[in-house]
């Protein structure tokens, strides 16, 4: 018995301890809640994402993977999924086992399930379907999907459904009958990605009975050996004589790459070896990093969140090299494996860096991957997807990526082509690249997310100085420090937060609580510390360390309210700190350079412990492709890349008593924490390799080189670190710049006169000025430079100005002006960026009263908004427009006294896409007394809702001499998008700018 009962608890001690890292690998993490991961099986950085799908719509933002965890119904099974992203796309190429009578739509196919019989290991996934009681096991190789379905031994044939039609938009699909075990074809869809191309080559261990291959807009449906078209499934019959496995191969390029992979990776149909062999490779992947302590939940979130940052980017190239470019062409074997699936606002942060660690000889392949990219498509990648650039999110931020990494000696990859790559990614013109360019800035007017691209370009240009500095390139290195210095320009010194500008004058109201379209995916309290480059300099606007951490405490000990907008994304708050989003992720860390690192592993336990959790909602935002999950790897080690592009790491206070990191030729580098808790997070000391270590950071090297680094922890503060020579550093001293001076007084729309007041964050700035008149002056509007973004042109001053004005105080305006200025020192002005405001004189009496509301976001500036001369660009997002959610525009202006009325005209936007749509027509009324109106006529739009783009229209009418002192405007919406639209049964929008009346 005593010999029993020893046997049993080695056995409990022992399968677990072989299974190793993989046993605490839970893929269900993130699947619930707004994480957006996928469950199924999948090889380390694959092509094919083999998982379940819940979800078929694509406007279902937290069924943006295809699956969430709080579904009960299966559509089938597809080879491609996204991990955390924040934009659906993917799920190609469905499969679906069933019995009984043929099923070709989703909702007769689709099928309950039960969560206590689904499964999900790394590689590995299995559920049993309760609709027709079968059993489906999903396994992967890196481009090959391999499915496992067991029947009812009660049926005599089962049925697999194979639908090209799932999900997003198809622009073309083929499938062929190649024998009685093969089926061939591909897919090309249009979602995210404008053009994704998936090729595949399906094997059948068992022939089958019946292929059919329908195409299902067609009536009536004949099958037919092979079809092309936009609607086309498969419907294969088997006799029940056992599981019926499949294997199946894809490509990015062709058929014939499709047969190459499967033929390379899986030309058998033995399920268990490959997922045998999967998860060997799980295995070999996971055991980078070792970890012993802590509990078993802290275990698997730290082993799941490992997994899923190595789960994307995928491999994008074919078996023998082969890959589809960015330039939507085939090409050869470029030397390096090719990848896809780059979520750069997100990864740069914490994810890139890490795999600079773990992955540096992919990392090498990911940048080579970039400047394939460039020399392809011009660009280096911002959001790359399939060999598409989606455009999506902001900054160039493929460039901290390859500066961090070569920062760090990763080098195997041509550094002078990166950096003409970088300087050509920047030198664009879309996207505010000109104006910030130009003037130091992104003015709102001109773009929308206008504060968080200035300050993320003037993170990249400081990347790019830190690549020109290393090749020994001189003026490019001066060029992009000055550049990165950008941040200051928008810098509100009153406020002591980064504030948009409109005409040169800080966008107002202003509520750093406030959602808007200024900042992406945030608030001002979000963006108020992203200056990773110049960390000091932006203490110094602060006024010091010690009160830039009294802003960094208001920050987590703010109201955890937000107005505006709802953001999905802003999720996991403590006080205004995000960790559901990533601009805040560096933020907790940045107590070390104003040397309260104590604070900092206040904060990183908290987060540690409470924005993680082991189960399907266990993450507090989107896993955006591995930057949740990899804030928690770096930082359950205890440190963390604040800025990338300096090869040093911010130290925070570790998770687990023993961390091993195995590195590249043999090395290993390991933590040791002995006793740590909840409560002893507070470093007392450290010592690396038996020597003290006095910093509040370590240098990459010293993860080269390997060795030990233990620390001593207590449950109380300590002065560890406290000095200044030991605190990490980030500074600009090399270049000085001028931040562009601002107007501090006056309105843009104004009556009578106004007072003008001009500033600039540097106080020992000289500001010089001069005035024009927009209306009259052909010498200001003819002759001057003049820049057009979006549809809106501002002048920059030209060749004939004026001499310039030193100001010295404030100065009166009376009519309708245009003011020039620009800061400098010592009276030079050569090269100082010249801005321009202008003062819109308002006529008289006139005036504007709502029978509807404009909303909140979309005021142009309030009430005179319609009537006080400044047209709309064709970006609703940059302030000018009022717009109208639901609703009529039901407005009446009032004339002040009876005029003669002969001719009105009101602007209007159109972007079905945004869900912004012309009134289907513009009904004008009139009347003496504002009470009792009579119809004066109607315009009907002769454009329809499906028109796409970005449209401007003036709504014009003609009212034959009518003369009145009333004029009511109305603008009659759609009220709810049509049912052809993405968001059909949602309010649409009304855009209106400007009510001219002649």
């Amino acid at each position: 018995m005593m010999r029993l009962l020893f046997f049993s608890i080695f056995l409990a001690f022992f399968v677990p301890a072989a299974q190793g890292q993989l046993q605490y690998v839970n893929p269900f993490i993130g699947t619930g809640g707004h994480g957006h991961t996928y469950p199924g099986a999948t090889a380390p950085f694959g092509l094919v994402q083999l998982s379940p799908d819940t979800r078929i719509n694509m406007m279902d933002w937290d069924g943006c993977s295809g699956y969430h965890y709080s579904d009960s119904i299966i559509y089938g099974f597809s080879h491609t999924h996204l991990s955390g992203t924040g934009v659906a796309d993917y799920c190609d190429i469905l499969l679906m086992p069933f019995t009984g009578n043929p099923a070709l739509e989703p909702a007769a196919y689709a099928s309950k399930f039960k969560k206590s019989k689904e499964k999900a290991e790394a590689g590995y996934y299995s559920v049993f379907l309760e609709k027709d009681r079968i059993k489906a096991e999903l396994t992967a190789t890196e481009r090959v999907g391999v499915h496992r379905y067991t029947f009812p031994s009660n049926r005599e044939r089962g049925h697999i459904l194979v639908d090209l039609r799932h999900r997003d938009e198809v622009l073309d699909a083929y499938m062929k009958r190649v024998s009685d075990r093969e089926i061939e074809g591909y897919r090309v869809s249009k979602a995210w990605a404008k053009e994704q191309h998936v090729y595949f080559v399906m094997r059948f261990s068992r022939p089958f009975s019946l292929a059919k291959i329908l195409d299902m807009s067609k009536d009536p449906r004949e099958s037919n050996p092979s079809l092309q078209g936009k609607d086309i499934v498969g419907l294969l019959d088997f006799y029940n004589d056992g599981p019926v496995v499949v294997t199946v191969g894809i490509s990015g390029t062709s058929i014939e790459g499709a047969r190459k992979n499967l033929e390379a990776e899986c030309a058998h149909f033995d399920f268990e070896k490959i997922k045998t062999e999967t998860q060997a490779k799980w295995k070999r992947q996971l055991s980078k990093i070792e970890v012993a302590g802590g509990t078993d939940d802290q275990k698997t979130i730290f082993y799941t969140a490992l997994y899923h940052t190595m789960i994307a980017p995928n491999i994008w190239s074919d078996a023998d090299g082969q890959y589809r470019g960015r330039d939507n062409k085939i090409h050869p074997n470029p030397g390096h494996d090719v990848y896809t699936v780059f979520s750069l606002w997100d990864t740069y942060r914490g994810c890139n860096p890490l795999y600079t660690i773990l992955e540096p000889k992919r990392t090498g392949d990911f940048i080579q991957t970039f400047l394939r990219q460039y020399e392809q498509g011009g660009l280096l990648p911002v959001w790359e997807l399939a060999g598409n650039e989606t455009d999506c999110m902001i900054g160039n931020h493929a460039i901290p990526v390859i500066t961090d990494a070569y920062m760090k000696g990763i080098r195997n990859f041509d550094a002078r082509l990166a950096l003409s790559a970088m300087e050509a990614s920047v030198m664009q013109n879309r996207y505010g690249q000109y104006p910030y360019r130009l003037l130091g800035f992104v003015p709102s007017e001109l773009e929308s997310e206008s504060v968080s691209k200035t300050l993320e370009y003037a993170f990249d240009d400081w990347c790019i100085s830190r690549m020109a500095k290393e090749l020994g390139d001189k003026n490019a290195y001066d060029l992009y420090t000055r550049k990165a210095l950008n941040y200051k320009s928008i810098f509100d010194p009153g406020s002591k937060f980064f504030r948009a500008k409109n005409n040169n004058a800080w966008y107002e109201p202003f509520d750093p609580y406030e959602v808007n379209f200024n900042y992406t995916e945030a608030n001002a309290w979000q963006y108020r510390f992203a200056v990773p480059q110049d960390i000091s300099g932006l203490m110094g606007l602060f006024g010091g360390p010690a009160r830039f951490a009294d802003q960094l405490d208001s920050l987590f000990g703010a109201s955890n309210r937000t107005t505006g907008r709802n953001q999905a994304d802003i999720t996991g708050l403590i006080g205004q700190y995000v960790h559901g989003n990533e601009p805040s992720h560096h933020m907790a860390y940045l107590y070390n350079y104003a040397g309260q690192p104590w604070k900092t592993q206040r904060y990183i336990r908290q987060i540690l412990d409470s924005m993680y959790a082991n189960r399907p909602d266990g993450l507090s935002g989107n896993e955006d492709c591995g930057q949740m999950s990899a804030w928690f790897v770096l930082s359950a080690m205890g440190f963390y890349p604040v800025v990338p592009g300096e090869p040093a790491y911010a130290i925070g206070t570790p998770l687990f008593e023993k961390v091993t990191i195995h590195l590249d030729k043999g090395k290993t580098f390991t933590l040791l924490a002995p006793g740590v808790s909840a409560e002893k997070c507070y470093i007392r000391k450290m010592q690396f390799n038996g020597s003290e270590w006095p910093r509040s950071w370590l240098p990459h090297q010293m993860f080269v080189d390997g060795g030990t680094l233990e620390f001593s922890l207590g449950n109380k503060v300590s002065t560890w670190a406290g000095e200044a020579l030991n605190w990490p550093a980030s500074a600009i001293v090399e270049q000085t710049a001028v931040p562009a001076p601002f107007v501090a007084g006056g309105k843009r729309v104004f009556r009578g006169e106004q007072t003008i007041a001009l500033d600039c964050l540097d106080g020992d700035a000289e500001i010089y000025y001069w005035l024009s008149d927009p209306v009259n002056d052909k010498k200001a509007t003819e002759k001057s430079d003049k820049m057009d973004v979006n549809g809106a042109q501002i002048s920059l001053g030209g060749s004939d100005r004026p001499k310039p004005i030193l100001y010295k105080g404030p100065f009166k305006i009376d009519r309708t002006t245009r003011l020039h200025f620009c800061a400098t020192h010592n009276s030079d002005l050569t090269g100082a960026a010249i801005l321009n405001a202008d003062f819109n004189k308002m006529q008289e009496g006139v005036s504007v009263q709502y029978n509807t509301r404009y909303a909140q976001q979309y005021t142009a500036r309030g009430n005179d908004g319609l009537i006080d001369g400044i047209r709309g660009s064709t970006d609703f997002r940059t302030g000018d427009w009022q717009g109208f959610e639901g609703a009529d525009l039901d407005v009446v202006l009032d004339l002040g006294k009876k005029r003669k009325i002969e001719r009105l005209s009101a602007g209007f936007l159109q972007d079905e896409n945004s869900w912004v749509f012309f009134p289907q027509r513009v009904r004008v009324e009139v009347s003496d007394d504002g009470k009792n109106f009579s119809p004066a006529g109607e315009v009907s739009c002769e454009v329809p809702p499906t028109e796409k783009g970005l449209l401007k229209k003036d709504f014009e009418l003609s009212l034959k001499s009518v003369q009145a002192r009333y004029v009511r405007v109305v603008g009659v919406s759609l009220g709810k998008c049509p049912e052809w639209h993405k968001g059909a049964g949602y309010p649409c929008w009304v855009f209106v700018d400007e009510i001219l009346v002649e």
